[in-house]
């Protein structure tokens, strides 16, 4: 319980640990995920005294910490907080931080570390973590004074979250927690000297924009995560229907648009709809708002969209010309720039230009969708799964997903009609991501159903964090697409190395078991008679739920565009 009121000014001494616990209050942090250790052990001491005030999750790991994190900023729009000691805890939670900083998630991650006395001395679980995290982060500052204390987490959580939100890393010595500081003064940040998180808009980019919209023949939008990041959902709605423009997605921007709207036709990427990938060479404008242009999205840029005029909607100025150039760059917040082009567009159809994507999908449904759906084998797909979740679900559900296989079916399959519905690792395809992601997702949004869909390999990565779900209780959904494989890599050493699969089988334990010594109901589902009833029976449980489906162990995901190809070439067997 907190001895001070939670005022933003206090004239009471308090230790620099206490400072830190001030600043997450006034910051309106009210849960965090983290790990406690010897570096960090001040500021575990005030979480103890203000455990009324903030919620503290104790992960069993600090990489499912800082994944839980990133699933709570996810669905709930926040700054996502996870803690951990010096040394091994620190680096523990560099895979979540690159994670979140190629996939744009705010986080402020806070470790502890030795005393300012012995930094370079090699002391006990003395690590560099600012040398480390510098790269993965957008900003990362070592405090050794509890006088800094209040400065630099009110920067910290501005960086994390404006502009292209990212991580931000702030590492405190034990003596800086120790610490007595005369007066507590905590002020919010609204700007920083020389940092500009958001670029102003050029009017004239509009325009230019407006005109090749207006004037194109055979226009494609090409959204990603930047239209949820920037609460843009209505603006690129009305933006997209007022144009009638067929759009399609990368898989973070999944979820934005319904799944059934008229004008969405699909994923575009390796795994992604074979209409959108082919028509992507065949458009006279590409329009890409809010994505980044990834290897996975364009192939080889050598042959990438090369006919179409290219205009491009991004915060991000670094984001521009990098991969692709464009002809048109219009920078800004989306919600901005999209309701500012929105009275300049003529109102438009292409309703010809829209049917091509529905006679390729024709063709990708009678060559890959078809089977995955109707297999009459004894064994179960991949996809059936994903359609049962979606017969038994309103559309409603956050969808968790792991690395693999299974992400790119899932992905593909789920229906969505809300957004902030799909959280996965995209950039960083971080296996192990989705159980504590999952965790975090329904402490971020209790009020949502959590479907994780994981991997038999990527869930043995974190499968501790079965002990905090059940700990917290959490009710999270948990399915497991058991193939006894790593199944991306042996599709490839299937496709590309002539089977020889190499380190790619698993000999899997009994998870039915394992789940059960976590204390969470559980079953197994070998048969394609007990698949509705259980997923049924799962969804309609109250608390936390483990079911594993054994799914076709040789199954491969079509379409695909083999790595560097030419997203032309796509292939759909």
């Amino acid at each position: 319980m907190g001895a001070l009121p939670h005022n933003i000014m206090s004239s009471k001494k308090i230790s620099g640990a206490e400072a830190v616990i001030r600043c997450l209050i006034n910051e309106n942090v009210d849960i965090l995920f983290g790990y406690p250790g010897g570096a960090i052990m001040p500021v575990y001491d005030e979480f103890y005294k203000f455990q009324d005030d903030i919620n503290h999750i104790l992960t069993r790991h600090e990489q499912g910490a800082v994944h839980a994190a990133q699933g709570y900023a996810r669905v709930s729009g926040k700054v996502g907080v996870c803690v951990a000691t010096s040394g091994p805890g620190a680096t523990n939670l560099v895979t979540g931080i690159a994670d979140a900083q190629i996939d744009s998630t705010p986080l402020v991650c806070i470790t502890g570390q030795v005393a300012s006395s012995l930094l370079g001395s090699d002391a006990f679980q003395e690590t560099d973590i600012i040398g480390i995290s510098t790269p993965v982060t957008k900003w990362s500052y070592q405090i050794t004074k509890a006088s800094e204390i209040s400065e630099i987490f009110s920067k910290a959580f501005f960086i994390a979250k404006s502009g292209r939100p990212g991580p931000v890393l702030i590492d405190i010595t034990k003596d800086a927690q120790f610490e007595i500081l005369d007066t507590f003064n905590y002020k919010k940040t609204e700007t920083i000297r020389s940092y500009n998180p958001v670029p102003q808009c050029d009017n004239n980019s509009i325009i230019e924009a407006s005109k090749l919209i207006n004037n194109s023949k055979k226009p494609f939008v090409v959204w990603g995560q930047g239209v949820i990041l920037g609460n843009a959902e209505e603006e690129f709605k009305s933006f997209i229907e007022k144009a009638g423009l067929p759009s399609a997605w990368t898989i973070l921007g999944l979820s934005a648009l319904p799944t059934d709207h008229h004008l969405n036709v699909g994923m575009v990427g390796m795994h992604g709809n074979y209409g959108p990938n082919v028509l992507t060479n065949e458009c006279d404008l590409l329009i890409a708002v809010g994505m980044r242009f990834d290897d996975r999205v364009t192939g080889s840029l050598n042959t990438y969209a090369k006919q179409a005029k290219i205009i491009h909607f991004e915060i991000d100025p670094a984001e521009v010309n990098k991969n692709v150039k464009v002809d048109v760059a219009v920078l800004g917040d989306v919600k901005y720039t999209l309701k500012e082009i929105l009275p300049k567009i003529k109102k438009n159809h292409h309703s010809e230009w829209r049917t091509k994507f529905d006679d390729f999908y024709k063709i990708e449904y009678s060559k890959v969708i078809h089977d995955e759906y109707e297999k009459p084998t004894d064994g179960l797909t991949m996809a059936e799964v994903i359609k049962c979740i979606n017969n038994n679900s309103d559309g409603k559900s956050i969808l968790v997903t792991d690395v693999g296989q299974h992400q790119m079916v899932a992905c593909r399959y789920t229906k969505f009609n809300t957004s902030k519905s799909n959280v996965t690792s995209g950039g960083l395809g971080t296996m192990g991501f989705a159980l504590p992601a999952a965790l975090g997702c329904k402490i971020g949004a209790p009020q949502r159903e959590v479907i994780a869909v994981i991997g038999d390999g990527g869930f043995q990565m974190t499968i501790q964090e079965l002990g905090t779900i059940f700990q917290t209780q959490a009710a999270v959904k948990i399915i497991i697409l058991n193939n006894d494989f790593l199944g991306m890599v042996r599709q490839w050493q299937q496709l590309f190395f002539d089977k020889r699969y190499a380190s790619t089988e698993l000999v899997n334990p009994d998870f039915i078991t394992i789940s059960k010594g976590y204390r969470i109901e559980s079953k197994r589902v070998e048969k394609r008679d007990d698949l509705n009833q259980s997923i049924k029976e799962m969804l309609d449980f109250k608390g936390p739920y483990l079911l594993e489906v054994c799914v076709n162990k040789e199954e491969n995901v079509f379409p695909m565009i083999p790595s560097g190809s030419s997203v032309s070439d796509i292939r759909l067997e």
